[in-house]
């Protein structure tokens, strides 16, 4: 299928050198926080795809959900502004919420914003947002729905690709990555890098750092999102009908990789040390992780990479910067400077 081209690509890739140099492996950055700046981060590639099928569907609205501070939101409702569309997003609250960072932003760009609780969020989010379909629709609306993360078949085209080219960008730098990382909130990034990593055979270990939910959970909604992703590998000409259906027998969750123990207070919620964490990495590379996603998948390398982590033996590692600055700003006054 075709795809819309938004993202800013190849993102580039370079070596981390002091936090190289004080864990003695060989850690690269891949920016995907560069894919752009209202849309910046990792959801982009995964719109281009599913925002392109919206339209060739003839939907003129896009509906998505997260929290208060989702960068994917964020970025839904920036990508559809940008193209004419409608937006609106199901937002997951507490209490009545400041309107800053991400959430500033979904309101500045003019999406409908609706409110649900937690708990609400957690056992009918798409529920909810079937029923703001089916209310725009009477207004003369064409929505499509797009699930958290743009975690499903659709999205998950993009790290897919985005694994390609990687592999692309090894030639060049005449380097190989041994382990690839990622920061897991809904699983379809992970799910996409390692489908490409099994049937490219990339041979390389693909680990995603949960800041949410725990392994079990996040191999089962990867092993969903690669399922669903093979029609559209076979549509594009990437592999043949018959190995689709071989993929689709025989592909387990164990497929899958997660590192957990790293979700700390919860989503979303920090802990000093990680915060702390965040201030150190960015004042060692002038580079800024976001307390929600890179800040806990970056605070649990440090801790895998000592004696008994799983990535202990790891050599070449790539880190994938998924994005996120935005969610930092309203966390700003809990550093200590």
């Amino acid at each position: 299928m075709n795809k819309l081209s938004l993202a800013n690509l190849p993102t580039k890739i370079y070596k981390l050198e002091r936090w190289s140099a004080e864990t003695g492996k060989n850690i690269f950055i891949k920016r995907d926080d560069q894919t752009g700046s209202e849309w910046s981060g990792n959801k982009i590639r995964k719109l281009e795809f599913a925002v392109k099928e919206a339209m060739e569907m003839g939907c003129n609205m896009l509906i998505t959900c997260g929290g208060i501070q989702s960068n994917h939101c964020r970025a839904t409702v920036s990508v559809a502004t940008h193209l004419g569309m409608r937006s609106a997003v199901l937002l997951r609250i507490s209490d009545t919420p400041p309107v800053e960072g991400n959430y500033f932003l979904d309101m500045l760009l003019g999406a409908d914003v609706r409110f649900c609780t937690r708990e609400e969020y957690s056992n009918s989010r798409m529920e909810i947002m079937k029923q703001m379909a089916q209310e725009y629709a009477a207004q003369g609306l064409r929505p499509y729905i797009i699930p958290e993360g743009a975690s499903f078949g659709v999205g998950t085209m993009g790290y897919y690709h985005a694994m390609k080219e990687v592999a692309a960008q090894e030639d060049k730098m005449d380097v190989v990555f041994d382990t690839v990382v990622v920061a897991t909130g809904s699983g379809g990034t992970a799910a996409g890098l390692q489908l490409s990593n099994m049937i490219n055979g990339y041979g390389k270990k693909v680990y995603g750092v949960c800041v949410c939910d725990d392994e079990p959970y996040f191999q089962n909604i990867c092993l969903n999102c690669a399922k669903d992703c093979l029609p559209y590998l076979v549509k594009d000409g990437e592999i043949s009908a018959s190995r689709a259906e071989e993929l689709a027998k025989n592909m387990k969750k164990e497929d899958f990789h997660f590192i957990e123990g790293y979700v700390g207070r919860g989503y979303a919620l920090s802990r000093p040390e990680e915060l702390e964490h965040i201030k150190r990495m960015a004042r060692m590379e002038g580079v800024v992780f976001d307390p929600v996603y890179t800040g806990k998948a970056t605070f649990g390398m440090v801790n895998e990479m000592k004696a008994g982590g799983m990535l202990e033996r790891s050599k070449n590692i790539l880190f994938i910067h998924t994005g996120g600055l935005y969610g930092l700003f309203p966390v700003s006054r809990d550093f200590d400077f």
